[in-house]
C-alpha cells in the first residue's frame, strides 16, 4: 500500500478496525502488518482522532471554555524547552507505563506500572499537587509509590499467583481495557477547576483523554508499547509547540 494517508478508503478501514477493538476489546496482537503499515496506522489514528474531536473543539470555543489550570501553572514554572521535555516527553511516558504498559500482563509490567500509577493517583488525588512538584510529599509519594512496585513484583512472580492473574487478564481484558480508559480520561479533571459546571461536565472536559485512552489501548495491545508512546508523544509535542506560538492562546 503506498502513501495509504491520502486515501478516504483506508480512513473507512481504519475506523472499522478501531471500532471494532473498541467495541470488543482482545489481547490478540496484530502480526499480519508490518511496521511501515503499524507507523500509517498510528499516524492515520491520529488524524481521525482530530476528525472525531471537531464537536468538542466547537464546544468549547463557543459554548464553555474552563481555564486549564495545569497548563497555566506549568508555563509558568518552566522555560519553554524544560516545558516541552516535561509535558511533551516524560509525562506522556509516565502515563503510558501507569495505563498501558500493563494491559498485556507480566510480573513486571504490572509492578512497573503499579508504581507509576501509584505516584500518579497520590499526587492527585491525595496530596492534590503536580506531578513535577518537589515538594515536602514528594518523598513520600515517591516512597509509597516505589513499596507498591516493590510489593507487587514478587507476588505476581509467584507462580501460583501468576497463573490466576494470567487467568484474570485473558478473562477480564474487556474490563480491563474499559476502566484503565476511563480513569485515564477522568484523572484529568484536575486540569480544571474543581467547580459544580467542570464537574457536570466531566464527560465532555474528558472526552478527548477518553478517546486518546481508547485509541492509546488499542495500540498497546495490537503493535506494542512504543506505539502508543509515539502517539502520545507527539500528541502532547505537537500541543505544547501550538501553545507556545505568539498568535495562539
Amino acid at each position: 500500500m503506498q502513501y495509504p494517508l491520502i486515501k478516504p478508503k483506508y480512513y473507512v478501514c481504519l475506523f472499522k478496525e478501531i471500532y471494532g477493538f473498541i467495541k470488543r476489546p482482545t489481547l490478540v496482537k496484530n502480526q499480519e502488518k508490518s511496521t511501515k503499515d503499524k507507523i500509517y496506522d498510528t499516524l492515520g489514528l491520529y488524524l481521525l482522532k482530530f476528525v472525531f474531536l471537531i464537536p468538542v473543539v466547537l464546544f468549547f470555543a463557543v459554548i464553555y471554555d474552563p481555564q486549564n489550570i495545569q497548563s497555566v501553572s506549568m508555563a509558568e514554572r518552566f522555560s519553554p524547552l524544560v516545558l516541552l521535555l516535561v509535558g511533551g516527553l516524560l509525562l506522556p511516558f509516565l502515563e503510558e507505563i501507569a495505563f498501558r504498559l500493563s494491559l498485556r500482563f507480566k510480573p513486571i509490567y504490572l509492578a512497573l506500572s503499579g508504581t507509576v500509577l501509584s505516584y500518579y493517583l497520590l499526587t492527585k488525588l491525595v496530596f492534590a499537587t503536580k506531578m513535577t512538584a518537589v515538594d515536602e510529599s514528594f518523598l513520600l509519594r515517591i516512597g509509597i509509590s516505589v513499596l507498591v512496585g516493590a510489593f507487587l513484583f514478587p507476588l505476581a512472580n509467584t507462580s501460583t499467583i501468576k497463573l490466576r492473574l494470567v487467568r484474570f487478564w485473558t478473562t477480564h481484558f474487556r474490563s480491563i481495557y474499559y476502566v484503565l480508559s476511563v480513569l485515564f480520561a477522568w484523572v484529568h479533571l484536575t486540569k480544571y477547576e474543581p467547580t459544580l459546571t467542570n464537574i457536570l461536565l466531566l464527560p465532555i472536559l474528558t472526552l478527548p483523554q477518553l478517546m486518546s485512552a481508547l485509541i492509546y489501548g488499542y495500540l498497546r495491545v495490537s503493535f506494542g508499547f512504543k506505539y502508543p508512546l509515539l502517539f502520545h508523544m507527539t500528541n502532547n509535542l505537537l500541543a505544547i509547540g501550538l501553545s507556545l506560538l505568539p498568535f495562539t492562546d
